[in-house]
């Protein structure tokens, strides 16, 4: 039988392939456990009052990290389970900020895919994520390299 979720082994990745993720809503629990966990208790994140009156940003904002979070893990959950070894480096640009009671999903790209020269059986894939709102605006996009698991992948 079939196991549905698992990820996409770096061969069935070409140049080009794109796919979309999900979305997933932004709370103001995930706010706070975020903020709480990271230590990021910025005024900007905490103090509504400061929002209101000194901010240049009105509403309920998250970090960008979180969002960059989710969208890993909305990522990860579509394509990586069992493949993705190692996420090796990135270049992030924020575009625009999100709030909480956004849902945010994933559009990728396949930029790059080749095959390891170290790593016989391993490829390295970078991507073009693009981070959008569900009103259309782009909130992030990222270009993470990752090492991928080949199909024919003998670990030893």
């Amino acid at each position: 039988m079939e196991t549905v979720g698992l990820g996409i082994h770096w061969e069935n990745l070409p140049v080009g392939k794109q796919f979309k993720t999900v979305g997933r809503t932004v709370t103001e629990a995930d706010l706070v456990g975020f903020i709480n966990t990271t230590g990021m208790l910025e005024v900007l994140f905490t103090n509504t009052e400061f929002l209101a009156h000194e901010s240049p940003i009105k509403g309920r904002v998250v970090p960008g990290a979180l969002v960059f979070t989710f969208a890993e893990g909305l990522l990860t959950q579509a394509t990586m389970q069992g493949v993705g070894f190692a996420f090796l480096n990135m270049e992030l640009d924020i575009k625009a900020p999100t709030f909480v009671g956004d849902t945010i999903h994933v559009e990728c790209e396949v930029i790059e895919c080749r095959e390891s020269s170290s790593r016989p059986g391993l490829g390295l894939v970078r991507t073009r994520n693009q981070v959008f709102k569900q009103d259309g605006t782009l909130v992030q996009v990222y270009t993470p390299l990752r090492l991928v698991k080949g199909k024919d992948y003998k670990a030893g």
